[in-house]
Order: C-alpha cells, then structure tokens, then sequence
C-alpha cells in the first residue's frame, strides 16, 4: 500500500503526477503511539482505486514533511493525511478524524 517518500525530487513528481493520479501523504511520527494507531487503522481499510499512498517518517525526514507544509499552505501536525489532486491539496485531516471512508468521498 505505501511508496515511502524520502526526497524533494520525489515530492515534486507526485505534485505533477497529481493532475493524471490522485496521490496521498501520510505524515506519520515513527515515536507517536496515536501516529501508529491511525496508521494501523489506514492499513486494515478498503483502499480507493486510483490514489497512490505515500508514507513520510516525519523522524527522518523533516525537511522534507516542512516542504508539503509550506507547498500545500498547511500547518503542520502529525499524523496528518494529505489528498493530492491537480497539484492541490483537496483534503487535509489530523490525528483519529483521520479515515479512508472519506477519501473515498472525495475520489
């Protein structure tokens, strides 16, 4: 289910990307028990056709989960999922409002 994203030139490819395939980000903290669960939750969920999901560790590559803050114009928070489409950011959510049902919706 999870492309790991780890660099700039990979963010930059799923924001083009974007306009032909929705894409995913999922920020998650690797030290968050909350961070995990959601995670887990995510994992055990009908995943929407046509979407690509990208996992950050936020631990390991901050730099690069500031960068989507500062591309998609949104503050920060961990967990937090990102529905990209059109090189926009459609959908954001944080912590346990965060749910595949509704990117579903938003597909």
């Amino acid at each position: 289910m999870w492309i790991e994203l780890d660099s700039e030139e990979q963010l930059m490819m799923i924001q083009s990307r974007s306009f032909e395939q929705k894409a995913v980000i999922f920020k998650h903290s690797t030290r968050c028990s909350i961070s995990s669960m959601v995670k887990s939750r995510l994992e055990r969920s009908v995943v929407p056709e046509g979407i690509e999901f990208y996992y950050l560790d936020l631990i390991r590559y901050r730099a690069i989960s500031n960068r989507v803050a500062e591309m998609y114009d949104i503050p920060h928070e961990s967990p937090q999922l990102l529905l990209i489409r059109n090189g926009e950011c459609i959908y954001d959510e944080s912590h346990m409002a965060i749910r595949m049902e509704e990117l579903e919706e938003m597909s």
